[in-house]
């Protein structure tokens, strides 16, 4: 076991505060969700850190679960030595790995070699007191104290302005990563969605659930050759771009939930120019 600094101790004893409860009758973490950023916010306000395209992981001082509550089947090895403490983060494999990282948790028999490549990128201290600025300085103190290579804190830093954003944004987009988070530098810890945490990707994504497949024309015949989706609020529409000549042959079933990628809403409130992004599995 790690044994903390007396400097560390008394970090974590500020951190052991009310934290998000999960009961027996409902087993979902109550916990801080992004809303999408917008120009009219001042992003000064806020540090920023890189999007993961990971999987959300909540440690709640005994298990590590994902976000819907379901325990995560991680090696024993992997959570021995986590605090005591909420902890909320990605479980992350590096930029672009999503797909591999999404096989590895789900796995109900964790493969150790596997494991060994998976980060716990931490971001919040669930239920802490203080505002946001003191909750990730303390946070990445606790990573330090932990001292545990495969759990580190996500790089926080500030920017001046829009224009500044938008650099940094690009700069991480090029780089292979997905967009960026903004975390409101004064912000109390309060679970739910709101601009205390927001996210800036260069394209915007939801996700529909699949109604129907319909069969493509031409190269596509006998294929796929679009999905007839609904999205949350009703709407129907389709998605007809995006798809490999794999996911054409084999495409996501019908009541399955998808991500796709889009430019705006049409004036009825359909997305423009849906892709596909990938099948949404469910944690």
């Amino acid at each position: 076991m790690v044994t903390l600094t007396p400097l560390a101790g008394a970090l974590l004893a500020l951190t052991l505060v009310a934290s998000p409860v999960i009961s027996a009758e409902q087993e979902t973490p109550a916990l801080l969700l992004a809303a999408p950023y917008h120009a009219a916010i001042d992003p000064a306000g806020y540090w920023v850190s890189e999007k993961l395209d990971g999987v959300r992981a909540y440690w709640d001082g005994n298990r590590l679960l994902f976000r819907s509550g379901r325990p995560v089947p991680a090696p024993a090895w992997f959570t021995r030595d986590l605090p005591p403490q909420p902890l909320d983060g990605e479980l992350w494999l590096g930029r672009g790995r999503f797909e591999p990282l999404s096989g590895i948790v789900r796995s109900r028999t964790p493969v150790d070699a596997d494991w060994q490549q998976v980060r716990f990128m931490l971001f919040e201290l669930p239920g802490a007191i203080g505002d946001f600025s003191e909750r990730q300085a303390r946070l990445a103190s606790l990573v330090d104290a932990l001292g545990i290579p495969w759990v580190q804190a996500v790089e926080q830093v500030r920017v001046a302005d829009h224009a500044s954003l938008m650099a940094r944004l690009d700069a991480v987009v090029r780089a292979g990563g997905e967009g960026l988070m903004l975390h409101r530098a004064e912000a109390v810890y309060r679970a739910g969605r709101g601009e205390d945490l927001l996210k800036l990707k260069p394209a915007l994504d939801r996700e529909a659930r699949v109604v129907s497949h319909v069969t493509g024309k031409g190269r596509l015949a006998g294929r796929l050759g679009a999905l007839v989706v609904e999205d949350a609020e009703g709407r129907r529409f389709r998605i007809g771009s995006g798809f490999s000549d794999a996911e054409r042959d084999q495409p996501p079933a019908v009541g399955a939930w998808v991500t796709y990628r889009y430019r705006g809403l049409t004036s009825t409130g359909l997305p423009r120019f849906p892709t596909y992004l990938r099948e949404h599995v469910e944690f």
